[in-house]
């Protein structure tokens, strides 16, 4: 029998990419899936096509850098299902751009999103991951642990989701709930490589290339999405993809002449 069975799982940015990738695999698993985003119209397409496995899925219109609308996320799930045993924070987006052009309206925007966000469903969440002894998977990034040129706002917006993250399993922990960090490289999505062009204009050409031009091979979505739900299931901490990374992060900690010098070579600058 599936860990997931009839487990209540809210996904936000569920609609598309890897936020979709997990829901299926969620939905396949026999759980119960709320997924948020913004459109409902992409949400009503995303549910119908989830709607055939063997669990059950709701969509949920959701702008979770608001409050208000973040609070009505969890109350529809509870209404609903009347538990809820996992939130993954998959909300958020890239960026690209020269970070002293970058304005600290920009810098507040991707805050908003990428981390701030994350936090506000997380403390709306726990009272009630507490009460089933749940779960927390905040999607990161390389980026949560590792800068690198021409991210623009994006690297600011997701360092803090490690260190949340950190202190989440120290406070959590005790009480029964697994966080879980995941950072990865670039996923792979069909408009890998010009969805950020227009930001990138007037940047190295490997800026608009996915992860800023980082030399790794894009992961499958639907693979990742099933490793990141065994990595739950195990209550591992963190997983990081490619494992390799961590090496990177240690000599950028140890030392920092050696970590930048490492992060040109990865990203060819």
């Amino acid at each position: 029998m599936s860990y997931w069975r009839d487990k209540v799982a809210i996904v936000t940015g569920g609609s598309a990419g890897l936020g979709k990738s997990l829901a299926a695999a969620l939905v396949e698993r026999g759980a119960r899936v709320v997924l948020a985003a913004r459109s409902q119209q992409t949400l009503d397409e995303t549910c119908g096509q989830l709607a055939t496995g063997n669990g059950q899925v709701l969509g949920v219109p959701a702008d979770v850098t608001l409050q208000e609308s973040a609070r009505q996320l969890i109350e529809r799930t509870l209404g609903h299902w009347g538990r809820l045993d996992l939130l993954i924070n998959n909300a958020g987006r890239s960026d690209r751009g020269d970070v002293l052009a970058t304005s600290p309206d920009k810098l507040r925007e991707l805050w908003e999103l990428n981390f701030l966000a994350l936090a506000r469903c997380t403390q709306l969440a726990a009272p009630h991951l507490i009460q089933s002894r749940g779960h927390v998977i905040n999607i990161g990034s390389l980026a949560s642990k590792v800068a690198s040129p021409y991210l623009g706002a994006y690297p600011t917006s997701k360092f803090p989701v490690d260190a949340y993250s950190q202190q989440l399993r120290f406070e959590l922990r005790p009480r029964g709930v697994h966080v879980l960090l995941v950072c990865t490289g670039p996923i792979r999505r069909d408009d890998a490589g010009v969805r950020y062009q227009a930001q990138s204009a007037g940047l190295p050409a490997a800026a608009a290339r996915p992860g800023g031009g980082v030399k790794l091979s894009a992961l499958d979505p639907d693979q990742l999405a099933s490793r990141i739900l065994r990595a739950a299931e195990r209550r591992r901490p963190e997983l990081i993809i490619p494992g390799h990374a961590r090496l990177l992060f240690a000599a950028a900690r140890l030392h920092a002449g050696l970590g930048d010098w490492l992060i040109k070579r990865f990203t060819g600058r």
